[in-house]
């Protein structure tokens, strides 16, 4: 650890074990992402200080995963709400503190209750959920936990959702699942100001 209280190896201007990337040294389409992060009122929640900045070191991943992100966003008719519980569920059984500290605020403006919310950060019993995001929670932690999802619970997932939604859902979560790892891999830290939201296990 470093006088901050980071580990060692963490860029100052970064947040991660990784430099920034330089605008300069990016292709076209890569300096086009660029801007779209930094942009205040773009499409990025985090900014150059996330996976948007880690990504970049690998503008096709940037670009590719853009799209991915544009859809599930935008184009798949996913309801805010539950978008942001599979998010949650993802960021907590994946112990993403990034994650959770980005999305947990965006959850309680999409309409994601307090305590459906608790109940993912605690890992207890989702009582207060709706239907359907109680159900992505329990997907969520078949998926994540126990590795298997029961029959039961793909039912339910699928009776609510239908084949096309369930296949977003699921892909919604497993895309947030590989951007944990990268969060993980480059030791992403929480933005300075920014107070992490999960709880040490």
């Amino acid at each position: 650890m470093d006088d901050t209280g980071q580990p060692s190896d963490i860029h100052p201007d970064s947040g991660c074990r990784l430099s920034p990337v330089e605008r300069a040294a990016l292709d076209p389409v890569g300096q086009e992402i660029y801007d779209a992060h930094v942009d205040p009122g773009g499409e990025s929640i985090a900014g150059l200080w996330g996976p948007g900045g880690i990504k970049l070191h690998s503008p096709r991943v940037s670009e590719y995963t853009r799209d991915l992100t544009h859809y599930f966003r935008g184009e798949a008719g996913l309801d805010p709400a539950i978008r942001e519980t599979a998010i949650l569920v993802t960021a907590r059984e994946c112990d993403s503190q990034f994650e959770w500290t980005a999305h947990e605020p965006l959850a309680l403006k999409e309409g994601v209750a307090r305590e459906v919310i608790d109940a993912i950060k605690h890992r207890k019993e989702p009582a207060a959920a709706p239907a359907d995001q109680a159900a992505v929670i329990r997907l969520g932690r078949e998926m994540f936990v126990t590795r298997r999802v029961s029959s039961e619970t793909y039912a339910k997932a699928l009776e609510i959702f239908g084949p096309r939604m369930l296949v977003d859902v699921v892909s919604l979560m497993g895309n947030y699942a590989g951007t944990a790892a990268l969060l993980c891999a480059f030791d992403m830290q929480v933005p300075p100001g920014k107070t992490p939201l999960l709880p040490p296990d």
